[in-house]
């Protein structure tokens, strides 16, 4: 799914957790973390183009249209492998382990677990959704990586049917959320 969806239905959910939940989930921190594996992965390649721009040069290459091949350009085997490491529902689960630990040791026995981060689910969820809709063609979504180099021939994100079937399904979602808090 592409980047401002995935923003976009972090903070969505989270909204709609909030509706249910006596918890409150920082929309803006679900959103953040919803978008975070793909800044990750592409972040330093986007400055790298943004970089290029400021000082006048041209890029090198042109942007491909399937999974580059690393060789053309370190700055792809970099992305490459920020990507494995950020869509890795292995290194999700070890990296939320981690600041649920990190949270029942700095507070006390019986506030900890209001501290954990739940905002950040949505990296979780945000591999999820990219598994099924990522393809071999460009970026599949190595969910089982460092055990497992497999992955899911899902269909693209970018096709225009399930381009116009998401944002429907967001506005709709939207609206419905809106419509629920005017009758509360």
């Amino acid at each position: 799914m592409d980047v401002f969806s995935h923003g976009l239905w972090s903070a969505v959910g989270a909204a709609a957790v909030n509706k249910s939940s006596p918890r409150r989930i920082s929309l803006t921190r679900a959103a953040g973390w919803g978008v975070f594996p793909d800044l990750f992965a592409f972040g330093p390649f986007f400055l790298y183009l943004f970089y290029r721009r400021l000082v006048g040069a041209a890029f090198p290459l042109e942007l491909p249209t399937v999974e580059p091949v690393p060789q053309y350009l370190p700055l792809y085997q970099i992305s490459h492998t920020l990507y494995q490491w950020s869509h890795s529902i292995i290194i999700f689960a070890l990296a939320f382990g981690l600041a649920v630990l990190i949270s029942r040791l700095i507070h006390p026995a019986h506030d900890w677990n209001k501290r954990i981060p739940w905002s950040m689910l949505a990296w979780g969820v945000h591999i999820l959704v990219d598994i099924p809709t990522h393809s071999y063609r460009f970026y599949p979504t190595p969910f089982l990586w460092p055990l497992s180099g497999w992955k899911f021939n899902g269909f693209s994100w970018g096709t225009p049917w399930f381009i116009v079937v998401n944002y429907g399904a967001l506005l709709l979602t939207i609206w419905w959320l809106r419509q629920k808090k005017k009758k509360l």
